[in-house]
């Protein structure tokens, strides 16, 4: 009986011991301001190309699926809308154009705020087309546009 107490009291003392840092070591969670600067690598993008051979439909088609898959949901809502109200009726010279302004740039910021005018729109990017998306930005009518249009308008059939 001694013997199985004397065992609690040694096992229990080891085991306190083995859960406290050893001395000297000092622990500290807290941030110091000299971590490394981040080391950015920019991948480069392989330079746009005007896709040729491809019919008005097919094109018409693949440019509302880029308008809708954007890298930023503003640009997505924007560019899709813009799409369901002037795709079907752009002509072939609108529909390069816009094809260029929606893909050549690597950046979709750039794009939003050359619409919404916050910023100087390139002059390669100037033209019948950028003025009618930055019009149609303006929302005159002031148009609820929380989200991307519904593919039901695409269903001819009904």
């Amino acid at each position: 009986m001694l013997s199985a107490a004397i065992a609690r009291k040694v096992v229990g003392s080891v085991c306190r011991a083995s859960l406290r840092p050893a001395v000297g070591t000092v622990i500290s969670r807290g941030y110091r301001g000299d971590a490394p600067e981040p080391t950015i690598i920019e991948i480069p993008l392989p330079p746009w190309q005007e896709k040729t051979g491809e019919s008005l439909e097919i094109k018409r088609k693949r440019l509302l699926y880029e308008s809708r898959k954007r890298g930023m949901l503003e640009n997505c809502i924007l560019l899709s809308l813009f799409a369901k109200q002037y795709l079907n009726t752009m002509s072939e010279s609108q529909l390069k154009q816009y094809d260029r302004i929606i893909n050549e740039p690597s950046n979709d910021w750039d794009i939003y705020y050359w619409a919404t005018e916050a910023l100087p729109t390139p002059d390669e990017y100037q033209g019948e087309v950028m003025d009618m998306l930055k019009e149609f930005t303006k929302n005159k009518d002031m148009e609820q546009r929380l989200d991307a249009p519904n593919l039901e308008y695409l269903d001819k059939s009904s």
